[in-house]
């Protein structure tokens, strides 16, 4: 219970459940719902500006006044000046031409990284928690956030980016198991590497630094939390658990795919933002994974395919959708956030005798 104490007090919460800072599903009112149960309430807001960060965290105080959490991408911008788009235009026209979108877009940065000016707005905001993925900001940053109040955590794939993530002034590790839903957050080595499953990672995390360690990957329900518990973890960050919370912003078409998933329904996929991340599998996913090299840089395919994925959510067609899930989605329960939050944490400390 002191890894647990430890966090919480860091965290300013009770509990210590992270809702995981999911891109387009997680909205203010999911994460005042987890918070107001006494978890860490998480908003996903890398692709705002500074003034749409502003009124995302004036909307989230709006519904509640405990801790919550904002997380931002500190991925390098890519120069696209030497990726040829050619292949990868030729890949989708089928597509494009299939549904009548006209010309595949030319790839282009949709936004820009965590900057000086979301920096700016962030210290006004001074929320209680900012999470990073894709390790962490210049340490003066860093500084910046922790003397203004800010708990700063950030998430790593192997043992050595956790180490990298203590050095750099995070005061929490979330250490992501490969069954996680969503992009990895690799940022050490290539890309493509940082695959080791959360049984694995976690104690290993615990073992190489002195931080708090938050596991996260495949967690789908209590066993998992009371399994991360038993393995050093001092809390856990559960993502495709919530997005069957109707808190969520979750396309129809979505949630049915999750209530249907099994454990081999995902995969980890470039086709969609150009890094690695899991989404369940549909037609695009399979018919493109021949072409994931050819993928633009991260974050500039998704102008791309973005025509795509958006016509095949308006027409109901999961097949052409970035259907994202982590490997436990059939675990999860369509419940409120609140309930799901103090249930799981509940039964978790049951099943370990406390």
């Amino acid at each position: 219970m002191e890894k647990q104490a430890a966090l919480t007090g860091l965290l300013g919460t009770e509990l210590p459940i992270i809702q995981a800072p999911m891109i387009g599903a997680s909205t203010p009112e999911l994460a005042a719902a987890v918070s107001n149960a006494g978890g860490l309430g998480s908003l996903g807001t890398a692709m705002l500006n500074a003034e749409e960060l502003r009124k995302a965290a004036e909307t989230l105080r709006g519904l509640t006044n405990q801790s919550f959490n904002l997380n931002f991408f500190v991925h390098r911008e890519p120069d696209l000046a030497d990726y040829d788009a050619k292949r990868m235009r030729t890949a989708l026209m089928p597509y494009f031409s299939e549904l009548g979108l006209g010309e595949v877009p030319d790839p282009a940065v949709p936004a820009p990284a965590f900057n000086d000016e979301t920096l700016e707005a962030l210290l006004d905001i001074r929320p209680k928690v900012a999470s990073f993925h894709f390790g962490l900001p210049a340490p003066e940053t860093v500084e910046r956030l922790k003397e203004a109040g800010i708990a700063v955590i950030a998430s790593a794939t192997t043992a050595a980016e956790a180490r990298a993530l203590e050095t750099g002034g995070a005061d929490a590790i979330i250490a992501q198991g490969h069954e996680a839903g969503g992009h990895r957050g690799t940022f050490l080595d290539h890309v493509d590497l940082g695959t080791v499953g959360t049984m694995a990672l976690v104690p290993q995390v615990v073992d190489a630094v002195t931080i708090p360690v938050i596991a996260a990957g495949g967690i789908g329900d209590a066993r998992g939390i009371a399994a991360a518990f038993m393995l050093g973890a001092a809390g856990v960050q559960l993502g495709t658990a919530y997005l069957a919370c109707p808190e969520a912003s979750v396309h129809p078409v979505h949630r049915k795919a999750l209530s249907e998933a099994s454990d081999h329904s995902t995969v980890v996929t470039k086709i969609f933002s150009g890094r690695p991340a899991r989404a369940i599998r549909n037609r695009l996913t399979e018919e493109m994974r021949w072409h994931e090299d050819d993928a633009a840089p991260f974050p500039a395919q998704r102008p791309m395919i973005a025509p795509l994925t958006g016509a095949g959510a308006k027409a109901n067609h999961a097949e052409f959708m970035q259907l994202w899930a982590g490997q436990a989605a059939r675990l999860s329960k369509a419940e409120p956030a609140a309930e799901k939050t103090v249930r799981l944490i509940e039964e978790a400390y049951r099943l370990l005798g406390r």
